[in-house]
């Protein structure tokens, strides 16, 4: 919010409040003549400071509180806030909250206090400390007036507050009072629906946390948690935070199919919520589906097909293109030439070496084919990168078993053996059948000993033995 929608936002409100500072209604003419001189007044604030506080200092000498009062310290929390002298708006603020309880209604006041902590917490002159006395104070007077919803939501903005500024202690404190709120009954029973959908909030700031500080033993035991939450109705942008940092993580494993999946759930979850997100997280998904090696275009799918042309898209798409044609140079120039939209990305970054190194991998598979020999020097050129990069691309791809040849160090070449894979399956079945031929051997050996003990030592001799083979003609066919 910028400072002139901060200063006029209340402007148009219906505060649906008969004044109680007077029967007259002269009084109710008078007091609002004097608000609104007063706010004509803000562009001299010490002025109209001074106005507004008689009105506020008339209503206290009568003992009352009344809509114009309150607006009028409303008011003076944003000017002495603005100014910056936060002591004197957080003395404004306080004041302000003790005519929540009665002067305005439970609507109006919500909103107000939304209003006040939305423009401190954008606020970088103020320090922490500070900024966090402000919110002590409305959760306390909230507490006070049993505003259980309203304080869980301050709550909430608090500790999404300490997350961007990256106050990871500070934020693990308000997570254990958040947790507690929505911890099951006494008697076991699971939470209820509105405790169950804060637990997903809770859990998708907790689960952002682990992802900043790359703790993926702890991102994955609360993403885990969290798709187990039933009693949740959660708006889809919470399930599009939880299901993009659940991705992250699986990126981080080189998992890239559970990856490209949580990608997918994400897009959709932030499509719902009409989220601008959903565009970053697109991306994700595209990078993800390169790493599969899927031949499948993702743009085919219902949901991405209407992003197809999105200009902040087109370059992924084209990236797309060029990698399922294994044209490691265009690609190489995609990147180049959109920077802006794909390497300014600190997460598509960190993982395009994946991508180009598939992309070198597939193209070096296509290039080799029909030689017996090729120099490891000749593919570095051709590829660009040095000579050393080369060679461990082949080393995978041999260890692999997705071709069958050496390095030779002393030449620097690629020996390939195009027949190594047969041979060596005809070699193996050699093995086997004359493993088996062996075993025969020996039990007919056994046998044929067996028997010719027995032909001396009594009556059946070559007979029997030949009998209980099946036959003579069968034995010695």
């Amino acid at each position: 919010m910028s400072d002139d929608e901060f200063m006029m936002d209340e402007e148009e409100e219906d505060y649906n409040f008969e004044y109680e500072g007077s029967d007259n209604e002269d009084d109710v003419v008078d007091v609002e003549n004097e608000y609104y001189t007063a706010k004509n007044q803000r562009d001299t604030p010490d002025v109209a400071l001074a106005s507004f506080q008689k009105i506020v200092d008339d209503e206290s000498s009568r003992d009352e509180q009344g809509e114009f009062g309150f607006k009028a310290l409303k008011q003076m929390t944003k000017l002495t806030f603005r100014l910056g002298r936060y002591d004197e708006a957080l003395a404004h603020y306080k004041t302000l909250l003790t005519y929540t309880k009665k002067a305005v209604t439970r609507n109006v006041a919500e909103k107000a206090i939304n209003r006040i902590l939305d423009y401190v917490s954008a606020e970088d002159g103020i320090g922490l400390d500070k900024m966090q006395e402000f919110y002590e104070v409305t959760m306390k007077a909230l507490e006070e007036q049993k505003n259980d919803r309203l304080s869980t939501k301050t709550n909430l903005k608090l500790a999404k507050l300490w997350l961007d500024r990256h106050e990871y202690t500070r934020l693990n404190k308000i997570l254990k009072e958040l947790h507690a709120q929505c911890a099951p009954t006494d008697d076991g029973a699971d939470v209820d629906s509105s405790k169950g959908t804060t637990q997903l909030e809770v859990y998708a700031l907790e689960i952002q946390m682990y992802g900043e500080m790359k703790n993926n033993k702890k991102l994955r035991e609360i993403y885990e948690k969290s798709l187990r939450v039933r009693s949740a109705i959660p708006h889809p942008r919470i399930q599009g935070v939880i299901r993009e940092c659940g991705g992250k993580m699986y990126m981080s494993e080189k998992d890239w199919g559970k990856a490209q999946t949580d990608f997918f759930e994400a897009f959709k979850a932030y499509d719902e919520a009409g989220s601008p997100q959903r565009v970053q997280v697109l991306k994700y998904l595209v990078l993800a589906h390169m790493l599969t090696e899927s031949e499948i275009d993702p743009f085919t799918s219902q949901e991405t097909k209407p992003y197809k042309n999105d200009r902040e898209i087109a370059a992924m798409q084209a990236l797309v293109s060029a990698y399922q044609r294994r044209d490691v140079h265009e690609a190489e120039k995609i990147l180049k030439t959109n920077r802006e939209t794909i390497m300014d990305d600190a997460f598509i970054r960190g993982y395009i070496d994946d991508v180009l190194r598939s992309l070198r991998t597939q193209w070096i598979l296509e290039i080799i084919k029909p030689y017996n020999r090729i120099e490891i020097a000749y593919l570095a050129r051709q590829l660009g990168i040095p000579n050393e990069q080369v060679e461990d691309i082949v080393v995978a791809l041999i260890l692999d078993e997705k071709i069958q040849g050496r390095i030779d160090q002393v030449t620097g070449r690629l020996d390939l053996d195009r027949h190594t894979a047969l041979e060596t399956r005809r070699y193996q079945a050699l093995d086997r059948w004359t493993a088996q031929l062996n075993s025969l051997h020996s039990q007919l050996l056994t046998k044929a000993s067996q028997q010719a003990g027995g032909e001396r030592g009594g009556p059946g001799g070559m007979g029997g033995w030949a009998s209980s083979m099946g036959g003579p003609s069968e034995v010695w066919a």
